[in-house]
């Protein structure tokens, strides 16, 4: 289950939902559907999760929602 923060938005100039998850830097998809979007993002996430393992690089600890969005 994805814990971090998810920022889905519509984006006029891309024709598409544009997810991101602040808390991991560079971790973004889209989508044609806000729900395609939601789904892709949780791939990239696993993704981005499983590379930073790989690489020893230090993965943040999931804050919720976050202060400032």
């Amino acid at each position: 289950m994805i814990k971090y923060e998810v920022i889905i938005y519509w984006s006029k100039e891309d024709e598409a939902f544009i997810a991101e998850v602040p808390e991991l830097p560079g971790c973004a998809a889209d989508g044609s559907t806000y729900h395609e979007a939601l789904a892709n993002v949780e791939m990239v996430i696993n993704e981005w999760l499983e590379t930073a393992a790989e690489l020893g690089r230090t993965i943040p600890e999931p804050k919720g929602r976050l202060v400032f969005a």
